[in-house]
């Protein structure tokens, strides 16, 4: 176990963020052990408040000075780094830019402790992207954690966003899929499938994945057309972009195979209890065509992962949930999960 803490950053704090942490220091001593809050002190107060009965004693919330003192904080107990200007609690529930900022400042904290070397890892709470985008400068221009935390780590490096490519891992116990692209349209998840992406995500997943299990992963390839094209007949991407750059891929010692149709690649790669699935991971060509599979599953284990990163960053796989902020009832499991995930990958 890395000996540096991890931090879990606040996320929009109108959402079940601030919830979710806090249950999760209550119910997961184990997992947040060396653990602390990069946020804000009144939010975490306020939502210890919404998940304690009444009657029933507080969850105590702690101010820390310094993020190593994570270490000496009590099971049960939630420490707080106050990385943003103190203020009350912005209201749950609402769009804002005030939150969207908060929320970026935050990450942003996190994601320079990490390349400083300061923190083993971050695990980040949901954001609202509407709010995100609402706080204006710099937060603006990025869609949501994974280009903010590559934009910062290129700069930190020194480098071009073309030179740090990443992209995100969605996992549970069952099933991972790796995105070819993220955060657009779909007609512009369409166009950004050619022989450099596909190529460039099966680098990537075969040398993150590879360093996280040990060996090479077996990645099946999800075809971006129906029936993966079937033979030309649905479209052409299959036959002139996606299995060029499988055979690449596999001239350079990636044990990659494929394109298969996506309506089948998914339950050949899910694990079940005493038999593993024939794939390690799933390489999808678009957002919902990875994810929607492995939320099916059960949001409540899935993970996020930003692979590609020179640091260690997931979070759990579900949004700010507004509708229910401020009620208590949201779930930390996939949370907790992405704090266990994290310590694994940091070791």
């Amino acid at each position: 176990m890395s000996a540096k803490p991890i931090a879990i950053t606040l996320g929009d704090a109108a959402g079940i963020g601030p919830e979710i942490i806090a249950k999760a220091f209550r119910d997961a001593p184990e997992a947040t052990r060396g653990c602390f809050v990069a946020g804000d002190l009144a939010t975490l107060r306020r939502a210890a408040g919404f998940i304690t009965a009444p009657g029933a004693p507080g969850l105590p919330v702690a101010e820390l000075e310094a993020a190593h003192q994570a270490w000496d904080a009590p099971p049960r107990c939630i420490p707080v780094l106050q990385v943003v200007p103190a203020r009350p609690p912005v209201p749950c529930g609402q769009v804002s830019a005030e939150a969207g900022r908060i929320a970026g400042d935050c990450v942003l904290w996190a994601a320079r402790a990490a390349l400083r070397g300061e923190i083993a890892a971050l695990v980040t709470a949901p954001l609202h992207k509407e709010a995100l985008s609402a706080a204006g400068p710099p937060y603006a221009q990025y869609p949501g954690h994974t280009e903010l935390l590559q934009a910062e780590a290129a700069g930190h490096l020194g480098k071009s966003l073309s030179e740090l490519p990443v992209r995100m891992m969605l996992a549970n116990d069952e099933l991972r899929t790796v995105l070819v692209s993220i955060h657009v349209s779909l007609r512009e998840a369409i166009a950004a499938v050619s022989f450099d992406s596909v190529l460039q995500t099966l680098r990537i997943t075969h040398a993150a994945l590879g360093a996280a299990l040990g060996r090479a992963p077996r990645i099946g390839v999800a075809g971006l057309n129906p029936h993966a094209g079937e033979g030309g007949l649905f479209g052409r991407e299959e036959i002139e972009l996606i299995a060029p750059a499988i055979a690449a891929a596999r001239a350079e010692g990636v044990d990659a195979h494929g394109p298969f149709a996506p309506d089948t690649v998914f339950m050949r790669a899910r694990a079940a209890a005493g038999h593993p699935g024939e794939f390690d991971v799933v390489v999808a060509m678009y957002h919902d065509q990875g994810l929607i599979p492995v939320k099916y599953l059960g949001v409540d284990k899935g993970v996020n992962v930003t692979l590609g990163l020179p640091l260690v960053r997931t979070s759990p796989d579900h949004g700010t949930a507004f509708d229910i902020a401020g009620s208590g009832r949201a779930e930390a499991a996939s949370l907790i999960e992405a704090i266990r995930v994290a310590r694994r990958l940091a070791r």
